[in-house]
């Protein structure tokens, strides 16, 4: 069941933290009693237990994002890592918009569309509407616009893994969006916990990529958009150089450069 499990999403680690404390969790279940109904009910308790400290974990995270986002800001984001992503109702960038708004901030919001499947325009834009967080939906091939228009004074993403020295994978169109912000001085963070830092992998090129079906570009549910037999190409994430990172904010604290040094710290305590 665990290795099925991890199979189903290879770039983001913190998938592979939580099935390795549900193994664990298992193992010493078994080493204490034989019995079937007393392993299970040991297993539903750590379950539990990641949910309790996932919810924790996003407000601290949140709490600490939230003091780098200043009042009245209108903060840019890509695909959602909100409460739909995560357990509670805070999440990890959009628990940095919640922070600065239980903070007292004015804060508004753009959320890419997110393409192919669409999570900002679909579930970010939920999430903040439900909120009564203003947002504002925009195309992927809409944020230089927008930022050369100045209408973005921060972008806030989240982040499925991260390498150890501060190389980021997140959903695919995310690089495209920190070059977009470096080019018009606009502050890119990631907001993850410490649990997607993978100190095992010293850099982004070793970051496994999902490859997804093709039909989720050349499809939008069962209408086809693009010439058949037309290939397309589908790859689900995307690495960000920790050089146009300008902060990642974790729910242990705020990481800057040199991320080789502050990441491991963080992790390590």
């Amino acid at each position: 069941m665990c290795d099925v499990m991890a199979a189903t999403r290879p770039t983001a680690v913190n998938l592979f933290w939580g099935i390795e404390r549900m193994r664990e969790r298992f193992r010493r279940a078994c080493a204490e009693t034989s019995d079937v109904e007393s392993i299970k009910l040991s297993l539903v308790e750590e379950a539990k237990k990641i949910h309790d400290d996932d919810i924790a974990s996003n407000r601290a995270l949140g709490r600490f994002g939230g003091e780098l986002i200043p009042d009245g800001s209108t903060v840019l984001t890509h695909c959602n890592a909100g409460a739909l992503a995560t357990a509670g109702d805070y999440g990890t960038a959009l628990g940095v918009i919640r922070g600065a708004r239980d903070a007292g901030k004015r804060i508004a919001v753009i959320a890419d569309e997110t393409r192919p499947f669409l999570q900002g325009a679909r579930l970010t834009a939920w999430e903040l509407a439900k909120d009564e967080i203003p947002v504002t939906v925009i195309t992927d091939n809409m944020a230089g616009h927008v930022m050369k228009q100045g209408k973005v004074d921060a972008v806030v993403v989240g982040a499925d893994r991260i390498a150890a020295n501060g190389d980021t994978a997140n959903k695919i169109g995310t690089y495209m969006v920190a070059v977009l912000a470096r080019q018009h001085d606009i502050p890119f963070y990631v907001a993850a916990p410490v649990s997607t830092v993978d100190l095992n992998i010293a850099e982004g090129s070793q970051i496994p990529i999902e490859e997804r079906d093709a039909r989720e570009v050349t499809h939008l549910r069962e209408q086809q958009l693009t010439p058949t037999g037309v290939p397309a190409h589908n790859p689900a994430f995307d690495v960000t150089p920790n050089e146009m990172i300008a902060a990642i904010i974790t729910d242990k604290g705020v990481a800057r450069q040199p991320y080789t040094t502050s990441l491991k710290k963080l992790v390590t305590g």
